[in-house]
């Protein structure tokens, strides 16, 4: 039953079944619902109005047969509530203590440091054992092709069809051996000790060195402050983790 604009006033917009659909929920309903856009006339008042009379009527037979005393249902509405006030919680830090513009730049700053002044263009081929990475660079120091070898032998799957070619990338995107090992490279050099990462064992090859063109900062911007947002979050979890009391009661298999 719909009720009267002088009782919808007092926090009641409808009632089922003698149950009232609070008017503080109907007005959650539209505001989010402005707050993407959406325009909200008399049609979709409606709507709005008519779907919570509608899932009223679904939620009141499903607690006539039993379906909220389940141990299922108990156990997700709990978690359900636990995730609402969390995401509540943390959407509520991230207001209050917001990554500002400086920290951002500041960010922006050490990921340029780590990127380097230089960027590299290099092709490998990746073995499992030291040994055939031995064996390849034999092969290459006998005047083998870098390109062939790498589409025959290299496990790489993301370089093997081009002939070992990594493109262009910073010393800090790889994993410290192999930039270890490139940055001690001449142009056109090879490395002649195999260089160990937990992917195999590489064979690398300098073909060019570049300036580095790390991308523009407004480009970066919102990752960066969606990291630094991540790392206030991680100390926030830390620090009460630290002042809290565990006790892990649950049964060890």
């Amino acid at each position: 039953m719909m009720l009267p604009a002088a009782q919808a006033a007092d926090g009641v917009i409808a009632t089922v079944n003698g149950k009232p659909i609070k008017q503080s929920v109907y007005d959650f309903i539209v505001k989010d619902a402005t707050a993407r856009g959406q325009n909200v006339d008399d049609n979709t008042r409606n709507v709005i109005i008519n779907k919570l009379v509608s899932s009223e009527l679904v939620a009141q037979e499903a607690q006539r047969i039993g379906l909220d005393k389940q141990p299922d249902y108990i156990a997700r509405q709990e978690l359900a509530q636990r995730e609402l006030l969390v995401n509540a919680f943390l959407a509520d830090y991230i207001k209050k203590n917001p990554v500002s513009d400086a920290d951002t730049k500041a960010a922006y700053d050490d990921y340029k440091k780590q990127l380097g002044d230089k960027e590299y263009s290099a092709s490998h081929i990746l073995v499992a054992t030291e040994a055939e990475a031995k064996d390849v660079i034999a092969q290459l120091g006998k005047g083998g092709d870098f390109a062939k070898i790498a589409k025959d032998k290299s496990k790489d799957p993301g370089s093997q069809e081009k002939g070992g070619d990594l493109g262009w990338f910073s010393l800090g995107g790889m994993v410290k051996p192999f930039g270890d090992a490139v940055s001690k490279l001449q142009k056109g050099g090879i490395t002649q000790t195999p260089v160990q990462t937990q992917f195999g064992w590489h064979v690398i090859k300098l073909n060019d060195i570049r300036d580095a063109q790390p991308p523009a900062y407004e480009k970066v911007k919102d990752d960066l402050q969606k990291r630094l947002q991540q790392q206030k979050l991680e100390k926030l979890l830390s620090d009460l983790r630290a002042k809290a009391k565990i006790t892990d009661t649950a049964v060890k298999k």
